[in-house]
């Protein structure tokens, strides 16, 4: 290892207290972008995060949007070094269900956790303590040799976690101030606790909800029931249709664009050595419930689905009451691979469902996002140092996997600004994000931040 990386490891050694109690205070911040009353802590995180760039030499500014604000920074590297985007997000999912958390969501602490010592707050996995090991290693190298190894712009949105509504305007507005040679991403988890990973895979995702409507009122069932149709179990049988026998998606079109793995990647997963009971073992499960004759690892990596993520209607307090609803309600959400196309997915969707609507019902739909899948290229050189710094930091070599999960801003940095991404970050499955007490491996935060130290000094 290079003086130089060595000298700013130690550095960074040096700031952990300070830099965990810098992570405290952007938790603290409850920046729940999805829930109108909580845009003032938004715009207080995203002045947070200019404050803290700056206090390291960053030029950071808070950038307005017809929602939260974009936090937009930019430091020069040498002449003819590579030009970097680091992208992060520091809006949180809501907390709900408050009651299932063991102390208070915005009010961080340092548990023992059955692997070691966790940082515990809503935030502290997804996003903001991995776009901190990002902020903590530049200023760890800023203040060991004065200046950053190459040029790096700094993109914080406040969207991620409600569908970024802003984030394409914003984009194609300041495409040429945001482009850059390559753009880093910070979201991802390690393969395992041992094994740090590159992504190079996401799937799309596309979001419906659907009101089903019938009588003018909720009725009497005693006085209605069987006669009047019930827009529950209108829902219900529709939504059951979605799957057939054999776990496949019955909307028509649903697998156009659709690619089978190539036999390379295949045994490339095969050797990861995952453990598909350990893996459904762990959220007390043992039958994968996806496309049959699929392996786990494709269900989640490489494979589109269909989920219902709520329900509701009629009577839902305590006691009972004998009503038949005027309206029943869904969210249905797909997972997209490929080139699925979102859009002609949404249509068929609810071509599917208006079709399969009795008399006497109406349907209304309402989009929550559309994005499509990203598949990366690792031909791009700075794969392989980032390969290389991963397995420097890490116990096990760097590998390179697919997600089940979606980050649609991969997909937005190559179709807007024609700019490839690198995602590595340092989450795992214990995290539980966007569950009730997520956290974030303390070995994760000074890990993450070393492995970016180790990549600028190869950059």
């Amino acid at each position: 290892m290079s003086d130089h990386i060595a000298s700013v490891l130690t550095q960074l050694a040096a700031n952990q207290p300070a830099a965990r109690e810098r992570l405290f205070e952007l938790l603290r911040i409850p920046s729940i972008s999805t829930d109108p009353a909580f845009a003032k802590d938004c715009q207080t995180a995203a002045d947070w995060l200019v404050a803290d760039l700056a206090s390291f030499g960053i030029n950071a500014a808070s950038r307005p949007t017809t929602g939260h604000p974009m936090v937009v920074g930019k430091v020069d590297g040498p002449e003819g070094s590579p030009h970097v985007l680091f992208y992060g997000h520091y809006d949180v999912q809501p907390v709900d269900p408050l009651n299932l958390w063991d102390r208070d969501p915005f009010d961080p602490e340092l548990q023992d956790g059955p692997k070691g010592k966790v940082i515990r707050a809503r935030g502290s996995a997804d996003d903001k303590g991995q776009l901190m090991t990002f902020v903590e290693a530049c200023r760890a190298w800023q203040q060991v040799h004065g200046a950053l190894p190459c040029s790096i712009t700094f993109f914080f949105e406040g969207e991620e976690e409600s569908g970024s509504p802003s984030l394409i305007p914003f984009m194609k507005d300041n495409a040429e101030e945001l482009k850059a040679d390559i753009a880093l991403i910070c979201d991802t988890g390690l393969f395992d606790d041992n094994t740090p990973a590159i992504t190079t895979m996401l799937r799309g995702l596309l979001g419906e909800e659907i009101t089903i409507k019938g009588p003018n009122r909720d009725l009497h069932s005693g006085h209605y029931g069987g006669a009047a149709i019930n827009p529950i179990r209108v829902l219900t049988r529709i939504l059951a249709g979605l799957h057939d026998d054999q776990g496949s998606i019955t909307v028509p079109g649903f697998y156009d664009g659709v690619p089978e793995i190539t036999p390379e990647q295949r045994d490339a997963w095969q050797r990861l050595g995952f453990d598909p009971e350990a893996f459904l073992a762990a959220v007390g499960l043992n039958t994968p419930a996806g496309e049959q004759g699929r392996s786990t690892l494709e269900m989640i990596w490489s494979r589109p689905t269909c989920e219902i993520n709520g329900i509701w209607g009629g009577y839902q307090g305590d006691g009972f009451k004998t009503v038949l609803p005027a309206e029943a309600h869904a969210k249905v959400s797909f997972r997209l691979v490929g080139t699925q196309d979102p859009h002609a997915i949404r249509e068929a969707f609810r071509a599917y469902v208006t079709e399969n609507l009795p008399p006497d019902c109406t349907v209304e739909f309402k989009g929550h996002g559309a994005g499509p899948a990203s598949v990366m290229d690792t031909a791009h050189p700075i794969f392989a140092t980032m390969k290389e710094a991963l397995t420097d930091e890490w116990p096990n070599a760097a590998a390179y996997i697919g997600a089940g999960g979606s980050i649609p801003i991969a997909g937005y940095f190559k179709t807007i600004l024609d700019m490839d991404s690198v995602l590595a970050g340092f989450g795992r499955e214990e995290d539980a994000i966007h569950s009730p007490n997520e956290s974030y491996a303390l070995e994760s935060f000074e890990k993450g931040a070393r492995s970016w130290v180790r990549l600028l000094g190869k950059l």
